[in-house]
Formats: C-alpha cells, structure tokens, sequence
C-alpha cells in the first residue's frame, strides 16, 4: 500500500513551515530552506534544503537517514496519521507534549 499524496504533501507542508519558524527564530536574515518530495520504488525521500532528512516507507512510517537514500530504522518518528503529535521545526524531529 502507497502512503496517500495528500498526506506526503500535509507533511511537507508542515515541516516546511515548522523549518521556517525555527529559521525566523534562530537565522532570521537567513531565507528557510525548502522542503523537496523525491518518490521512489521503495521509499519516498523528504529533503530540507539540499539535505535528505527523512524517509517515508511503504506503509506511511517517516523514519531519520543513515545517508542520502539509506532509511535508518532506529530513528522513527511516528506515521503520516501522526503528523501533528511532532515537532518538526529543528535538526531532528521531537514528540511535541
């Protein structure tokens, strides 16, 4: 089963403009990076800026990277269902309480 698009796109969204938050606090002559979608067969690729942050399995699941392409499976942050639950706007994602 494909994660839904609109969902993929609903995170995108979201870690765009929690990354650009972040960038108004810390950087703020800086423009924020953007957020790119790459789908491939197996995985989709999130890039913030130039750099590949996180992986989208099969199944919806976002996961960190090892390196750009290679999905590192300790680092899980959660489903696309459970965007919302995730702080997005710094270098690594955090369970917002």
């Amino acid at each position: 089963m494909k994660p839904d698009p609109e969902q993929v796109e609903a995170f995108r969204v979201l870690l765009e403009k929690d990354q650009a938050a972040r960038y108004a606090r810390d950087y703020p002559n800086v423009t924020p990076p953007r957020v790119k979608v790459h789908y491939g067969r197996r995985w989709i690729r999130v890039d913030v800026g130039d750099s590949g942050v996180y992986m989208i399995d099969q199944d919806g699941s976002i996961v960190g990277i090892k390196a750009y392409g290679v999905p590192h499976l300790g680092h899980r942050y959660g489903t696309l269902d459970t965007i919302h639950e995730w702080a997005w706007g710094e270098y690594k994602a955090w369970r917002a309480s």
